[in-house]
């Protein structure tokens, strides 16, 4: 007899509908991402955009001009990526995107390298013919452009990178010389004597945004000013008003002393001293009684028996006094300082610091120079060029303050020594303090007297563009507050309190490498003489003419003057100025040769948007609106975005010393492109933003995450076709459920990059990718997907809801993930001229959106969550291995689930579920949050389909063996 044997059971997995795509799950994009920019290039995917868009509405982010002369860092990294990320949504919003990437060539940093190339060979830069050393910047400029061009590209930033802007193209000279000279005939432009931030080491002025501030240890002294008229009280018996400096260079340079008058004010008389102490008994001071025992106590008088108050001192005393200066009648003086010292009244003393008084050198500070213009008091010229004191000055005559290599000169302890002798110094100490510093040499900079071409800011314009003001402070303030769209908001106090304080705009520099301040002067006559300045039209016409030829560097040809005067007045009588404009100003124009006079500028020539830094308040968002309101009348852009700076993990600013910077290639040649602007885009970019390894580990960790669910969907997409494609009102509430989500994402997300708020679109759709797709949906429909007949609604509705979820996911990232979005697109709808990146988001219709249905599905997914939560128990017991083994009673409070059994189990992943009203059992799993929801354990009844794997009762009694009636239909 033979024993009885089982059958084997069928293999079934050949057919089973399985996910089928080569998409790979590892990404490669460090090596893959420059294939994909070759084929953008190769396409031509920017300029078909450009042909593709005409008629659209236009919008123009234009870019602020980064420099041209070093490898890019992670700030650039940023601020490319945020602009790339603007222009491309924008553009699949259906605008004409339009971004030229432009380049400031001028300025001090390349001037500075190519003398430090000089004085490496032994040269000296004054021998060198001007024109042949402005070709050699020019050269230095363009070597950098090639170089940051090509690392702006491998961010996968799109623009017209075969023809960006540059500040010293021959038409950009031209028109930057033409915008000055709009200035000139405004009556705006005026030669002045004014203190100026000033670099000994580049011989230059600088402007705000040249100028950082770094810890300084400064001398600080207390210095005593001799009263010798006033009142009886003061003069009688020797009295001294007591000033305190951190600058004692200054000191040679005084002209006044100013009080606050709203402070009280104490006469000091000293009644004692320690031996150490070079005070003398019965000298008198006058100091702020709220700083009078910190003075003294840096002269070491301190406590009663050191020091008694004698009386107040009132305004009017102090408006009637006369002092000397400190070095009046000092051996070797040779009378320079033997004039009176006046006490002025000044708004901008207080009594925070220092003694109440304030020692005031009209040449070497912009508070004291104000209030020596109020008070005419008379400017000095006793520091030169380089930082040193003239020679002829008695006492310091050539001594540096700061030495041309940006040391410390002997200066100051040269007048403090003085000070001494003269009996003049009550205290002295060391100071540390945040101090001005060249941000190009790191050199201190000093206040400078020096005469400087400016801009008048609060001159009333006749020049018919008076909508938003008579001058340009006006027209600034006012285009703030009423034409600009600030994110974040606080961008519009921070330029409004800038340019509401600002002096006039000192234009001149000091240099070679620039554009020229085109103008004449009339010789012989004063700067506020009505015919200083040569003010003609022809003239001006012609310089254009001339550098739209040969550009600026024609301004420094022999004889250039004489060719444009001849015939117009007599070049004899003029001089030509050979200072150069701040490069703040040509970056200032750029929306005249770019946004005016391109095709693809702007229609009316102001930006849509202007995106950089916060640093740019005072540069170039500040520049390019006193420029505009100079000559347009009006600001140069509809919005301003600022972001913020990139620190080390730890919050840290990023330093070189400190070993902490992060370097955009590093990134992409460990990560690739797209992990470097997923971080831009999961950062908040309004505050200061921190980068690091483990940071970039989290976000390749959510990178893998998204390229996981496209991975699938393009898996379950495999030999999708049209015959497939069911209409959304055939579908089953899971699929129009899914409809509906992404009908309140279509609206999410165009509402959150026309808001620039990168950070919300993103995590919007990683939440609904990970959450709502790859935990719910996807889950939920595997079975269906895998093991249902090709021919059945559910799998041909899921299908169809994947294929519009592809068209949405796949443009809505794909301004972030430039990438990954084209290798996903590609993966389906390969071709030469396929990209995403031609395509623009789809429109969704708006009937999709079900708010009865979304919210019945919220109560539905609240249920499943109570049974996940008990079957995770039976699993973690060991009980079951899959929730497919499970058939729970499900026990409601109310009967408010809108659902079958059948259909809910299909949502739980359950082979069987009872749903029941009333008192649960006391063994069923709850859920605090869920309340008024039980769960009971039940095994599924049945034997275990081998195609499916779901446990059923009617397995085994099918034409196929081992099926659920399901799938031996599905078998046919």
């Amino acid at each position: 007899m033979c024993a009885d044997t089982a059958a084997p059971p069928i293999d079934y997995r050949n057919t089973v509908f399985l996910p089928e795509t080569a998409f790979p799950m590892r990404a490669g994009l460090p090596q893959r991402e420059p294939e994909w920019l070759a084929r953008w290039e190769r396409i031509g995917v920017y300029d078909r955009l450009r042909s593709s868009a005409a008629g659209r509405a236009p919008f123009v982010l234009h870019d602020g001009p980064p420099y041209a002369n070093g490898h890019l860092h992670i700030g650039h990294a940023l601020n490319k990526v945020l602009k790339d990320m603007v222009v491309r949504s924008q553009q699949m919003m259906g605008k004409d995107a339009r971004y030229v990437p432009g380049w400031d060539c001028h300025g001090l940093p390349i001037e500075w390298k190519i003398e430090e190339q000089y004085r490496a060979r032994g040269l000296n830069k004054d021998d060198v013919d001007t024109v042949a050393f402005r070709q050699e910047c020019r050269r230095f400029a363009e070597g950098w452009i090639d170089v940051q061009r090509e690392e702006f590209k491998r961010l996968g930033v799109t623009g017209k990178w075969d023809k960006p802007y540059l500040t010293m193209d021959y038409h950009a000279e031209a028109v930057i010389a033409d915008e000055f000279m709009k200035f000139l005939m405004n009556g705006t432009l005026y030669q002045g004597s004014k203190p100026v931030m000033w670099s000994p080491v580049e011989k230059t002025a600088l402007a705000e945004a040249e100028v950082e501030y770094h810890d300084h240890t400064s001398h600080q002294v207390w210095v005593r000013f001799r009263v010798i008229a006033g009142d009886a009280l003061f003069t009688r018996t020797p009295t001294d008003v007591v000033i305190w400096t951190t600058t004692p260079w200054t000191i040679p340079q005084n002209r006044a002393v100013a009080f606050g008058p709203e402070i009280a004010y104490g006469l000091y008389e000293i009644i004692g001293r320690p031996e150490d102490s070079s005070a003398t008994i019965g000298q008198r001071v006058i100091l702020a009684d709220k700083l009078a025992e910190g003075v003294l106590a840096q002269a070491k008088l301190v406590g009663p028996e050191m020091v008694r108050r004698l009386a107040d001192v009132s305004s009017d005393d102090l408006k009637a006094m006369v002092m000397a200066h400190p070095f009046r009648g000092v051996e070797g003086g040779n009378g320079e300082w033997d004039y009176d010292v006046p006490m002025l009244p000044g708004g901008h003393v207080t009594d925070d610091a220092g003694t109440g008084f304030v020692h005031t050198a009209p040449s070497h500070g912009d508070d004291d120079y104000q209030l020596g213009v109020k008070f005419g008091l008379p400017m000095t010229y006793n520091v030169e060029a380089d930082g040193s004191y003239r020679a002829d000055l008695p006492l310091f005559g050539g001594q540096h303050i700061i030495t041309p290599e940006g040391k410390e000169g002997p200066a100051n302890v040269s007048v403090i020594k003085q000070l001494a002798y003269s009996g003049a110094l009550f205290a002295k100490g060391k100071f540390k303090h945040q101090y001005p510093h060249s941000w190009r040499s790191k050199a201190p900079v000093i206040y400078r007297n020096t005469p400087q071409w400016f801009v008048a800011i609060d001159k009333t314009l006749d020049d018919g563009m008076s909508t938003y003001g008579d001058t340009i402070r006006k027209r600034a303030l006012n285009s703030i507050n009423q034409l600009v769209e600030w994110t974040p908001a606080t961008g519009r106090n921070r330029l409004h309190s800038m340019i509401e304080a600002r002096p006039d705009w000192v234009l001149s520099r000091q240099r070679a490498w620039g554009v020229p301040l085109t103008c004449f002067v009339k010789k012989g006559a004063r700067p506020d003489a009505p015919d200083f300045l040569l003010k003609n039209a022809e003239v001006n016409a012609r310089i254009r003419a001339a550098f739209e030829a040969e550009g600026a560097d024609v301004w420094y040809v022999q004889g250039f003057k004489e060719k444009v005067l001849q015939g117009i007045v007599n070049p004899q009588d003029y001089e030509q100025v050979f200072d150069v404009l701040d490069v703040w100003f040509d970056s200032g124009s750029t929306h005249a040769f770019v946004l005016r006079d391109r095709e693809d500028g702007s229609p009316d020539g102001i930006a849509d948007l202007y995106l950089e830094g916060t640093d740019q308040h005072r540069g170039w968002f500040h520049s390019s609106m006193l420029q505009a309101c100079g000559t347009k009348g009006r600001a140069p852009y509809r919005g301003v975005l600022t972001h913020g700076f990139t620190l080390d993990e730890k919050g840290m600013k990023m330093s070189k010393s400190l070993g902490n910077t992060v370097a955009p290639q590093e990134v992409i040649g460990e990560y690739g492109a797209d992990i470097l602007r997923l971080w831009v885009a999961q950062s908040d970019y309004t505050v200061d933003l921190r980068i690091g390894k483990e940071i970039l580990k989290g976000v390749a960790d959510s990178y893998r995450r998204l390229r996981n669910t496209m991975r699938y969907m393009l898996g379950a997409l495999a030999g999708f076709s049209e015959a497939e494609r069911v209409d959304p009102a055939q579908m089953p509430e899971l699929e129009r459920w899914v409809l509906h989500r992404l009908a309140e994402l279509d609206a999410q997300v165009r509402e959150g990059y026309a808001k620039y708020d990168f950070q919300g679109v993103f995590q919007k759709l990683f939440a609904f990718c990970t959450t709502d797709l790859s935990s719910l949906y996807f889950d939920i429909r595997k079975d269906a997907l895998y093991c249902d007949a090709p021919s059945s609604l559910r799998r041909r509705a899921c299908r169809t809801v994947m294929d519009i979820l592809f068209h949405r996911l796949t443009t809505w990232l794909a301004p972030v993930l430039v990438f990954t979005m084209e290798e996903v697109w590609l993966e389906r709808f390969p071709g030469e001229d396929s990209s995403v990146h031609l395509v623009d988001f789809p429109e969704t219709p708006a009937d999709w959106r079900d708010e009865a249905l979304a919210a019945k599905w919220d109560r539905l997914r609240d249920v499943r969550r109570v049974v996940t939560g008990a079957l995770e128990v039976q699993r973690t017991a060991k009980v079951i291995g899959s929730s497919l083994e499970a058939a729970p009673v499900v026990c409601l409070d109310r009967d408010d689930l809108g659902m079958d059994a059948e259909s809910f189990a299909e949502l739980c992943i359950t082979s069987g579920l009872k749903l029941t009203t009333g008192a649960p059992t006391t063994d069923a799993f709850v859920l605090p949050e869920v309340p008024g929801v039980a769960v009971r354990f039940e095994p599924a009844s049945g034997q275990k389909c081998e195609r499916c794997w779901k446990v059923l009762p009617d397995v085994g009694t099918h034409r196929h063996p081992g099926t659920c009636q399901r799938c031996n239909d599905a078998l046919g």
